[in-house]
């Protein structure tokens, strides 16, 4: 009788290792699918549609972050990871393509939700297999992951119910879905164990090129609300101001947080090292790149309004509530997430952060009332406020935390 044979392992990274070209390649789609869902939720903006646009967003970023992980683990341009990565990668893409009709029922041929469904289980599907091949070696590992499963794919079933409903059914089953995902998993992890990080170099540098990703959408809003009106003056402002929101939300991170945080990560061991990634890298940041896709809304509207409206009217009409929530709730909502980065990463929370969150969040009936143009100059504003009082008043040396 022949002896079953064990699938052979696939050699793992070494702590030294870096992003690869390849990847940044497959972050090409990720970018794609972020301009999708602020096309989902700008056509017109309204707080229903910025609701399911979290959503997206939501089931997007961890398919990303679980790829983030896989690729610290071993190369992900070699073999067998490569083609399932551009397996992925495709199914990434599909779903991106119809996230703009992802609460829209076709009246023939496959619903748009349901082909979301699809290449979204189709992306998760790939990782876990990929995955328990990397692990071959490491009997305790598989047996985590094979746990780690359950809530995987029960939140799969609120995700097909939710397509074939539609509505606001959807939406509470696929907020449902999410909800069992997230959950189930740091639940499993808590027993079994989670993802083991090898490289903490690899793993900060990956996470801030996404988020540098996500700093291009807010100029690319810029283009996009402005259509052929770039030219007009009220516009050409607009533009810059946006420019000045992007540079101050770099400065905020790159400046100190994040070389910070990467340190951190680096000089950590065994548990705590995972417990950053994971909380810092793959939380908190969720909320720093859904800030920075509700700012570039929250622009994009802003630029459109002047783009559209009277020539005589410098600032532009003021925006509606869901506009003006996206452009300053976008503001705190990055801020907050720096916060919640910081204290994961480096256990560092200054008060004055949550004060400017607060000011941002108070400022919002104001901007609401203002022409669109002056809404975005309070925005830009406070960041600048912020970025210079940071500046001044903390104190040297390359181990404080902004």
């Amino acid at each position: 009788m022949r002896r079953l044979v064990r699938p052979r392992a696939v050699p793992t990274s070494a702590e030294t290792h870096r992003v690869t070209p390849f990847e940044i390649f497959i972050d090409l789609v990720f970018v794609f699918a972020l301009t999708r869902i602020i096309d989902f939720m700008g056509h017109p903006p309204t707080f229903r549609s910025m609701g399911q646009g979290l959503v997206l967003l939501v089931l997007i970023w961890f398919s990303w972050a679980a790829y983030t992980w896989l690729a610290n683990q071993v190369r992900a341009d070699v073999g067998v990871i490569r083609a399932g990565t551009l397996l992925a990668m495709a199914a990434l893409f599909v779903a991106a393509l119809v996230i703009p009709d992802a609460w829209r029922a076709a009246h023939t041929g496959m619903t748009a939700p349901l082909i979301l469904v699809g290449a979204y289980v189709a992306l998760r599907l790939v990782h876990f297999l990929l995955y328990y091949l990397v692990v071959a070696h490491d009997p305790r590992v598989r047996a985590g992951l094979r746990l780690i499963a359950i809530p995987i794919v029960l939140a799969w079933i609120p995700l097909v119910l939710g397509a074939v409903y539609g509505g606001t059914a959807q939406t509470l089953l696929w907020v449902a879905s999410s909800l069992i995902d997230i959950g189930g998993q740091r639940t499993a992890f808590a027993v079994a164990g989670g993802w083991q990080l090898r490289s903490p170099n690899h793993f900060s540098e990956r996470n801030a090129l996404a988020l540098i990703i996500a700093f291009g959408e807010s100029l690319i809003s810029v283009g996009t609300g402005a259509g052929t009106a770039v030219t007009r003056a009220p516009v050409l402002f607009a533009a810059l101001l946006g420019l000045t929101v992007t540079v101050c939300l770099w400065w905020l991170y790159f400046d100190r947080i994040g070389p910070a945080a990467a340190r951190a990560l680096a000089e950590a061991t065994g548990a705590r090292r995972d417990r950053i990634a994971s909380d810092a890298y793959s939380l908190a940041y969720l909320l720093l790149v859904s800030g920075i896709i509700y700012l570039a809304l929250g622009i994009e509207q802003v630029v459109e309004h002047l783009a559209h409206g009277r020539p005589d009217s410098f600032g532009g009409e003021s925006l509606d509530w869901a506009s003006a929530t996206a452009l300053f709730g976008g503001a705190a909502l990055y801020l907050s997430g720096r916060l919640l980065f910081g204290w994961f990463s480096v256990r560092s929370a200054p008060p004055t952060q949550l004060v400017v969150v607060v000011v941002i969040l108070l400022l919002l009936p104001v901007g609401r009332m203002l022409p669109a143009l002056a809404a975005l100059a309070l925005v830009a504003t406070v960041l600048v406020g912020t970025v210079g009082f940071e500046r001044l008043t903390r104190p040297p040396g390359p181990t404080a935390a902004s």
